[in-house]
């Protein structure tokens, strides 16, 4: 991965977040990386982390801990980032020639012409290395769950060829973090972090149908599907039952887990940014659907401060 010729352009890409400290900071030989990776894009690893934490925060609740294993949740922002650019880095290499179709996407490093080919699959070998020793610092358990979270990442880039919900894929994937904070406690698995792995699905299908509607003209020029398609008009209805349907999950992993009351009221609070959602979403403006689906990083400080909150507080008394 030499640096690049002094007269190449190192363009942002569409989507970036305005002033990103990459643009403004990096090196430009560092800047296609970057992109790849999705650093100038926080708001992705953050969704990949926030059912990593959240499960941390429940399972330390159920031990009676009144903090999260403070480790783990450094590994776990380390192993998000590591696995968020990795996973967005594959995913373009799959989607290069679709990327170069769409007007938001065809300014990402490979269609545009920053990197090659060669030179993003390298940057995906480091990129999963690091999220692997990350891994290996957890139980043997744990580090059996990380590894088969694998076969669904590696099948997500193509499942918008084949079916209207590759959302669902996406939420299988990003919501493995809900199976990981529990397992890196107790060393198995339990009722309460596989319903918070279900609600997290529910909670991913969501968000992620917001974003896609930025782009289901180009997707559907071009033949990709996905639920903003499918949902079309009655998207805040099918949201409604989906955000619904995540609340109900997250309460019953939070019964199971034993949680006391405040994380029950960060539920409340976290419930009303869903509604918030829902009500302010209008499909045909893509700068609202950005916004909104960015705003989700707000739900997950909302729903994991209630639990840690709550397992502080018992822990005190």
């Amino acid at each position: 991965m030499s640096p690049r010729p002094a007269t190449t352009v190192f363009s942002a890409v569409a989507d970036a977040v305005s002033g990103n400290w990459l643009d403004m900071h990096a090196p430009d030989w560092l800047k296609p990386y970057g992109r790849l990776a999705r650093w100038d894009r926080p708001i992705g690893w953050r969704l990949l982390l926030w059912p990593c934490w959240w499960s941390a925060a429940l399972a330390a609740g159920a031990a009676g801990q009144a903090l999260p294993n403070l480790w783990h949740i450094f590994l776990f922002l380390i192993g998000a980032i590591a696995m968020r650019g990795a996973g967005c880095t594959y995913n373009d290499l799959v989607d290069q020639d679709i990327d170069g179709l769409v007007e938001r996407t065809r300014s990402r490093p490979i269609p545009s012409g920053q990197v090659t080919t060669r030179q993003a699959k390298i940057f995906l070998v480091l990129q999963a290395l690091t999220g692997f020793l990350v891994l290996l610092q957890f139980n043997w358990f744990t580090v059996g769950l990380g590894i088969a979270s694998l076969g669904v990442v590696a099948i997500y880039p193509f499942m918008k060829r084949h079916t209207d919900w590759p959302q669902a894929f996406l939420g299988l994937a990003f919501s493995w973090g809900a199976l990981m904070g529990w397992a890196a406690l107790f060393g198995r698995l339990d009722a309460a972090p596989v319903l918070l792995y279900c609600g997290g699905i529910c909670w991913t299908i969501a968000y992620d149908t917001i974003y896609a509607h930025q782009d289901k003209e180009d997707d559907e020029l071009i033949g990709v599907r996905s639920t903003a398609r499918l949902f079309a008009e009655n998207t805040k209805i099918w949201l409604t039952g989906l955000y619904g349907a995540a609340v109900a999950l997250f309460a019953a992993a939070f019964w199971f887990a034993g949680a006391g009351p405040l994380a029950y009221a960060g539920l409340v609070i976290a419930a009303g940014h869903m509604a918030w959602q829902v009500r302010r979403l209008q499909i045909e403006d893509p700068e609202n659907c950005l916004m909104l689906f960015r705003s989700n990083r707000i739900f997950g400080w909302i729903l994991f401060a209630g639990l840690v909150t709550d397992s502080a507080a018992r822990a005190l008394l």
